[in-house]
């Protein structure tokens, strides 16, 4: 389980390694197992659509039990089975990097964290910053990032 105190640990350190580099304004939700928000954070300039979109990264990687990396990846191998699964998902469905899962240390899914507002390469970097800095596991390992999106993706 992710608690609060975790959720907000990682929102904020992934706020915080995002002004570090410079990034554009963002958004970071942290959500349970379950797929209940505990943590939304809004930067200041963050669009009006980043907050559903961070919501639905970290919903697609806990509803797939991978990454939305992964996901966008796939998608392009099968686009009528994610397309469908676009349906099924009510429209909480983002196939692009910035979704990524917290693990407890035995690997088994606490939560996970989705984050908009930059080119999907910097958001899932963000996210990722995010849960190392405070001291959680996340699912790719903080570093497995990879420079360029694979596929191509570079979605927002």
């Amino acid at each position: 389980m992710t608690t609060l105190a975790q959720a907000r640990a990682v929102a904020s350190a992934t706020l915080a390694h995002g002004r570090s580099i410079g990034a554009a304004p963002l958004t970071v939700a942290v959500l349970d197992a379950g797929g209940h928000l505990v943590v939304l954070e809004r930067e200041d300039g963050s669009g009006i659509l980043r907050p559903q979109i961070a919501c639905a990264k970290a919903w697609s990687a806990l509803g797939m039990g991978f990454s939305s990396r992964e996901i966008g990846v796939r998608a392009e191998r099968q686009p009528v089975f994610f397309g469908a699964l676009a349906a099924v998902a009510d429209g909480r469905w983002a196939p692009a990097a910035g979704g990524v899962l917290l693990r407890s240390d035995d690997g088994s899914v606490t939560g996970a964290v989705g984050v908009s507002g930059d080119v999907s390469d910097v958001d899932e970097e963000c996210a990722l910053a995010g849960v190392a800095a405070a001291g959680l596991r996340s699912d790719p390992p903080a570093g497995g990032a990879t420079a360029g999106p694979p596929g191509g993706s570079g979605a927002r």
